[in-house]
C-alpha cells in the first residue's frame, strides 16, 4: 500500500471517530452500570473484555511483524509500548476485577472488535512500513521524551484509579459505590483520563499520524462514557462530590 492510500484511510477513520463522538452524545453503550436488556445476547463480562481487547494485540503485533519492512530497531520501543498495554488490558485486567456474573451485549464487545482491529492495523503497519523515518536519534528527541513522560503518567493515572475500582468489591461486595482517594477527588473517570494521556504521550513519542488517529479515538470513545459515568454517579448518589468533573479535572 502507497503512503497516500494509507493517509487517506487513517483520516477517514478520524473523521468516523468525529461523527461517533457526535452519536455518542445522545447514545449510552449499554454495558456496566448502563446495561439494558434490549441490546440482544449477553456473554460474561470478563469473556467481554477479553474478545473487545486482545484483537488489537493480535492484529498490531502481525502488521507490525509481517508488515512492508523491517522495523527499525528505535519503533521496537513503540511495539514494547503498544502491546505491553493491551496484554494487561486483555488478559491481565479482566481476572483481576470483581466481575463474576457480570454480562454485556455481545454487539457492544462486537463493535469494540471493529475499532481495535482498525487502530491496531493502522499502528502496526505504520511502524513496519515507515519505520525507516526513526533514527537513534529520535531517542533525545524532545517530542520522544516529552511523550514518553506524558505516557507514563497516563499509565500510572490508569492503574492508580483502575486499583481503586476494583478495590471497592474487596471481599465479595455487591453495586456500586463513591470511589475516592488520588484523582477520584477532582474527577468521576481518573481512569478514562490516564488512558487519554496514555495515548496522547504515544502520539507524541512517536509523532505519527497513526498514534495520532488512536489518541483521537481515544478521547472521542472516553469522554462521552465519562459523562454518562459522572451524569449517573451524580443521579444515583445525594452526596456525590459537587466539585469532581467528569474527566479532565477542573475542565470537563
Amino acid at each position: 500500500m502507497d503512503r497516500d492510500n494509507f493517509y487517506f484511510i487513517i483520516w477517514a477513520w478520524v473523521f468516523l471517530g468525529m461523527a461517533v463522538f457526535v452519536l455518542l452524545q445522545f447514545v449510552t453503550a449499554p454495558y456496566g452500570r448502563h446495561s439494558r436488556k434490549n441490546w440482544g445476547p449477553v456473554i460474561p463480562n470478563r469473556t467481554g473484555w477479553f474478545i473487545m481487547e486482545f484483537p488489537v494485540l493480535l492484529v498490531f503485533v502481525l502488521c507490525y511483524l509481517l508488515g512492508p519492512s523491517n522495523p527499525h530497531p528505535v519503533t521496537w520501543i513503540f511495539f514494547a509500548l503498544f502491546t505491553a498495554h493491551y496484554i494487561n488490558r486483555s488478559v491481565i485486567y479482566p481476572w483481576r476485577t470483581h466481575t463474576a456474573g457480570k454480562t454485556m451485549p455481545l454487539v457492544v464487545a462486537l463493535m469494540a472488535v471493529l475499532f481495535n482491529v482498525v487502530n491496531g492495523f493502522i499502528n502496526g503497519y505504520y511502524f513496519s512500513a515507515f519505520s525507516r523515518e526513526y533514527t537513534w536519534e529520535w531517542l533525545t528527541d524532545a517530542r520522544f521524551i516529552i511523550g514518553a513522560i506524558v505516557f507514563a503518567a497516563g499509565i500510572l493515572i490508569n492503574w492508580w484509579s483502575d486499583q481503586i475500582l476494583i478495590d471497592l468489591r474487596k471481599g465479595g461486595k455487591k453495586g456500586y459505590f463513591i470511589p475516592r482517594g488520588k484523582l477520584f477527588k477532582y474527577v468521576s473517570c481518573p481512569n478514562f483520563f490516564g488512558e487519554i494521556l496514555e495515548w496522547t504521550g504515544f502520539a507524541i513519542l512517536t509523532w505519527s499520524p497513526a498514534a495520532l488517529a488512536f489518541a483521537l479515538w481515544t478521547f472521542f470513545n472516553l469522554v462521552p462514557r465519562a459523562l454518562d459515568h459522572h451524569r449517573w454517579y451524580r443521579s444515583t448518589f445525594p452526596d456525590y462530590p459537587p466539585q469532581r468533573k467528569a474527566v479532565i479535572p477542573f475542565i470537563l
